[in-house]
């Protein structure tokens, strides 16, 4: 895991990106800006229950400013309709996918179009609380941390979970900390949140569910501060919508693997990534 070469002097550090040698100059002094979260919201024909989400989550007060960032993946129902017609209050952004691309494609789109300091994704359903994400988003605010996972298995919180389900994410989460060198209880949370100035600085390649362990792979390998706190949680059915399958949890399988193994760290970041997040060519990455 030490062949993402970091060369660091006073002014300047190099990084060996797509197998060119590119220099990127210290970082700059930016300004104190007010915190604003980004709120990314993947929509694939959520309509029977999107009226009721939409209520709830354009009202909802997380401590700071938010901003919503619909991506539509080319619904087949009329999500894409209520959206657009919906009496927001909140700022909102709201993008069609030209063509049907799958979750984490989505939030790749949102994350281009994300204006906010702290970036997060929140699923189109009720499965997770919202009322949870003000609690996640305080350290960031309070620069305790860069990351907060939010776990559904630590157990401070209300929780409900389906054993076939609850044990493959168990699986899935120990192989992702031993490859990683992390420890989490959650690594598939959909509630992950992050300070803008890291997330926007990583290469995201998956389109669909490889989004978590992706993600969780390339945030390991960097001198990020990483916290997780307990959320309640309650699992739809796929009556009622869940779109996530069992050939989903045995890609994930690949996903961490790759990621975390032979992936090519050194195309894996941007270079517009802040010096502070980079590891010294010292440290095990």
């Amino acid at each position: 895991m030490n062949d993402f070469k970091i060369i660091e002097d006073e002014a300047y550090r190099k990084i060996f990106h797509n197998g060119y040698q590119q220099i990127a100059k210290e970082d700059s002094i930016a300004p104190a800006t007010e915190p604003l979260l980004s709120l990314i919201v993947p929509i694939y024909n959520e309509e029977e229950h999107l009226p009721q989400f939409l209520e709830l989550l354009d009202v909802l007060d997380v401590g700071i400013k938010k901003e919503l960032v619909f991506v539509d993946d080319k619904s087949k129902d009329n999500s894409l309709s209520i959206i657009q017609n919906f009496p927001f209050k909140s700022k909102v952004i709201i993008k069609e996918q030209n063509l049907n691309q799958g979750k984490g494609a989505a939030i790749q789109k949102g994350l281009e179009l994300a204006n906010g300091t702290i970036i997060g994704v929140q699923d189109a359903d009720f499965e997770y609380r919202m009322s949870d994400i003000s609690m996640l988003l305080k350290p960031l605010v309070n620069d305790e941390c860069d990351v907060v996972y939010g776990s559904r298995y630590k157990k401070n919180a209300a929780q409900v979970h389906r054993t076939y389900h609850y044990l493959i994410n168990r699986l899935l989460t120990t192989l992702s900390n031993l490859l990683s060198g992390l420890y989490l209880t959650d690594m598939e949370t959909c509630y992950k949140f992050f300070k803008a100035d890291v997330i926007k600085n990583i290469e995201i390649t998956s389109n669909r569910f490889g989004f978590e362990p992706e993600v969780t792979a390339k945030i390991a390998r960097l001198k990020v501060r990483i916290f997780e706190f307990p959320i309640s949680y309650h699992p739809r059915n796929y009556e009622e919508g869940k779109k996530i399958t069992w050939k989903d949890g045995i890609a994930a399988f690949f996903h961490i693997t790759r990621f975390n193994l032979f992936s090519k760290k050194e195309s894996d970041y941007r270079l517009t990534l802040p010096k502070k997040y980079i590891p010294t060519s010292k440290q095990l990455l």
